[in-house]
């Protein structure tokens, strides 16, 4: 399977990512990680106390490594956390975006991680 077919339906777009890293896959698995790292501690901060800058930071990151859902997740968080909502359900959702990310880095790496 070619990375045309892994990305459609993937939790990262691979064209994407490698339009970001310039075909280098030590860039994209360093990336990756950084990513890796990024969401855990987003989601960390944003379960202790809900913030809309928080919510923009995870957005720039899933964006830049072509991660969709988890962009739109991280921006609905961040439009309700702005309208003063405490996004309660779109923190769920940006959870189970995130979770769908990490799985699939996290088997892209596989011992590069």
């Amino acid at each position: 399977m070619n990375d045309d077919e892994r990305t459609a339906g993937s939790p990262i777009d691979l064209r994407h990512l490698a339009e970001q890293t310039f075909g280098n896959a030590d860039l994209e698995a360093e990336v990756l990680r950084l990513f890796l790292k990024q969401s855990r501690d987003c989601l960390d901060r944003l379960s202790a106390e809900p913030d809309a800058r928080v919510a923009h930071l995870l957005l720039g990151s899933a964006r830049g490594i072509g991660a969709r859902a988890v962009a739109e997740a991280a921006s609905a968080l961040e439009a309700a956390l702005l309208r003063g909502t405490d996004g309660g359900s779109d923190l769920a959702r940006l959870r189970e975006a995130v979770a769908a990310a990490t799985a699939f880095i996290e088997m892209r790496l596989g011992g590069r991680g």
